[in-house]
């Protein structure tokens, strides 16, 4: 196989994000054939020796990507140090040990719905970098009912630390007497930027989930529950919207 960059080969093994891959690499953990790698570094490993902190590199994982219908309480995170639920803790043991499954984005704790899960380091920048732009459908339940100016400034964008959002596509699904259920479909993915622009605008979300990912839809799959999707599913996802 043709050599590749070495933080891309750690991060494809499941060790770590591409990100830390390279402070290793600059804290001189790394290493090819004894002698030690910088960062920039190629290597093939079908015949290089590649070591990280004296450790071999373990062969990458069966390549994975799921999708989980994340329930409300639990965390898009590897890991947690108070012991809360995350989203590996929903899949079963031998999917959480050494297959180097991480969350692809966030939805916070207090939201709920489609939450990918993968282990392919090119995947998971393409769905998070902002220049691709891939767009996600939310149900949001917000109080009160919001005006046609509020919903006219929430669709041209709001500014939000101090930069503009982009455009957002807002409708109406549903409007009860103190509430109104709205679908949001945006391209972009600040911290929390459905329930702040919300509130800016005066009507604080109730309740929110993510309905799809790109072209891949929740459709039937349970809250906690999961499925993997084809690997015919995977270039719609690999495509700028």
């Amino acid at each position: 196989m043709p050599a590749e960059r070495l933080h891309k080969l750690i991060a494809n093994a499941g060790l770590c994000s591409r990100r830390r891959a390279e402070e290793l690499l600059r804290d001189g953990l790394v290493s090819v054939n004894g002698q030690p790698a910088q960062l920039g570094d190629k290597a093939d490993p079908s015949c290089d020796a590649i070591a990280v902190a004296g450790q071999p590199l373990a062969a990458p994982p069966e390549p994975l990507v799921l999708l989980l219908n994340k329930p409300m309480g639990v965390l898009c995170s590897c890991s947690d140090p108070h012991g809360r639920p995350t989203v590996l803790d929903l899949l079963p043991p031998e999917l959480r040990q050494n297959s180097g499954l991480h969350p692809v984005g966030r939805l916070d704790a207090d939201s709920r719905g489609a939450l990918l899960l993968s282990n392919q380091g090119d995947l998971t920048l393409r769905l998070t970098h902002p220049r691709y732009g891939h767009r996600k459908t939310y149900r949001v339940w917000v109080e009160g009912q919001p005006s046609a100016a509020a919903l006219g400034r929430w669709r041209r964008g709001i500014r939000l630390d101090g930069q503009a959002t982009q455009p957002v596509g807002v409708r109406v699904l549903k409007t009860t007497g103190d509430a109104t259920w709205l679908e949001v479909v945006m391209g972009e993915g600040r911290n929390r930027q459905i329930r702040r622009t919300a509130a800016l605008l005066g009507h604080p979300v109730r309740d929110l989930q993510r309905l799809a990912i790109g072209t891949v839809e929740l459709g039937r799959l349970g809250e906690g529950e999961w499925r993997r999707l084809d690997r015919g599913e995977w270039p719609n996802l690999a495509q700028p919207s």
